[in-house]
C-alpha cells in the first residue's frame, strides 16, 4: 500500500498566516531541474516495459516528451498525462501500423472522472476494491516510478537563483509547495537540500489538485492581490486564476533567468501591489508562447 502523506488537507486549511502575503511554489521543473530526468529515465522506460511497448518505444518517448515537457499540458498529474499519452499514441499512424497493444483506458478515465484525489492512495483503494486489471497495472507502474525516482534521481540541487528567491519569499510571505508530485518525493527532495524550513507546508498529489491546494491554504486568510503562484507549467497559472491569485512563470529552459528576474524585480512589485496587470500579462504571454498545443508531428512545416 502507498504510504500515507505527512501533510493533510486539514493541515493546509488550519495553516495560520504569519505574513500578509502568500506564495505557492511548484517543485519539479520550477525549483529543481528534475522534470526532464524523471520523465526520460523513470516514467518513459517504465511505460514501455509495463505495457510491452518496445516496438513503438521511440514514439512513446516522443509523445511523452510533448505531453509532459514541451506543451501546454506540461506538469500535469501523472494519471492525466498517462491518459493523454495513450490517446495521442492511438492516433499516430506508425502506432496503428504496429502490433503494439495499447490499454483502452476506460477504467483510468472513470478513475479520473470520479473526483477523488489523483494519487496512488486513491488509486490503490479503487483498484483493491474493484480488482480491475487496468487500474492494478497503472498502480504497479506508478509505484515503480516512485521507487525508481527514489533510487536514481537523488541529490538534484535547486536552481541557484531559486535559492535566492526562496530566501526572499520566506522573509516576507508564507510559502507553501504546491505540486502534483507525491508528497514522499517532495519531502525527500526539499529536505535533502535543506529547503524544507523555507516553506510552511508541502502539498502533493495526495491532497488533490493545485487549485485545491491554493484554496485550502489561502481562502479567507489573505487580502486581495496578496496571493501569488510560481510555476513552470500552464496548469500552475490555471490554479492561480481559479483562486483569484496572480501567477509568476518560470520559463522552461530559462529557469535561472526567470528566478533572477523574480527576486530582483517581480517580487518587489508583488509586495507593492504593482504586479497585476500589464506586467503580469507580458510575462504570461512570453511564457505561453513557448508551450504549444499541437504536437510537432501534426504541425504544418515552417
Amino acid at each position: 500500500m502507498p504510504e500515507q502523506p505527512s501533510y493533510t488537507a486539514d493541515d493546509l486549511i488550519r495553516l495560520e498566516p504569519q505574513h500578509d502575503f502568500f506564495v505557492g511554489i511548484d517543485s519539479d521543473g520550477c525549483v529543481f531541474d528534475t522534470m526532464t530526468a524523471k520523465q526520460q529515465t523513470c516514467f518513459q522506460p517504465l511505460i514501455v516495459s509495463q505495457w510491452h511497448l518496445e516496438a513503438i518505444a521511440p514514439y512513446v518517448r516522443e509523445t511523452s516528451d510533448f505531453v509532459n515537457l514541451n506543451s501546454k499540458w506540461r506538469g500535469r498529474n501523472r494519471f492525466l498525462s498517462l491518459l493523454m499519452l495513450f490517446d495521442l499514441l492511438r492516433e499516430r499512424p506508425q502506432v496503428k501500423a504496429s502490433n503494439a497493444s495499447l490499454p483502452q483506458c476506460s477504467s483510468l478515465r472513470a478513475f479520473i472522472d470520479s473526483g477523488v484525489p489523483l494519487g496512488n492512495q486513491s488509486l490503490s483503494t479503487v483498484a483493491d476494491a474493484s480488482g480491475d486489471d487496468e487500474l492494478v497495472s497503472i498502480l504497479e507502474w506508478s509505484l515503480a516510478v516512485n521507487a525508481d525516482i527514489a533510487e536514481n534521481v537523488r541529490d538534484t540541487p535547486p536552481f541557484k537563483e531559486a535559492l535566492v528567491g526562496l530566501d526572499a519569499i520566506s522573509s516576507r510571505a508564507d510559502a507553501v509547495v504546491v505540486s502534483q508530485t507525491p508528497i514522499e518525493a517532495l519531502e525527500r527532495e526539499w529536505a535533502a537540500c535543506g529547503l524544507a524550513s523555507r516553506v510552511r507546508a508541502i502539498a502533493g498529489q495526495e491532497l488533490g489538485t493545485k487549485t485545491e491546494h491554493i484554496e485550502m491554504a489561502t481562502r479567507g486568510k489573505y487580502p486581495p492581490r496578496h496571493v501569488l503562484m510560481i510555476g513552470d507549467a500552464p496548469g500552475d497559472r490555471i490554479a492561480a486564476t481559479a483562486n483569484g491569485a496572480m501567477f509568476y512563470p518560470i520559463n522552461p529552459g530559462a529557469e535561472e533567468a526567470s528566478w533572477k528576474r523574480f527576486h530582483e524585480e517581480a517580487f518587489a512589485k508583488f509586495l507593492a501591489e504593482d504586479y497585476e496587470g500589464a506586467y503580469e500579462e507580458a510575462l504570461v504571454e512570453e511564457f505561453e508562447s513557448a508551450l504549444p498545443a499541437t504536437p510537432p508531428w501534426l504541425s504544418p512545416p515552417a
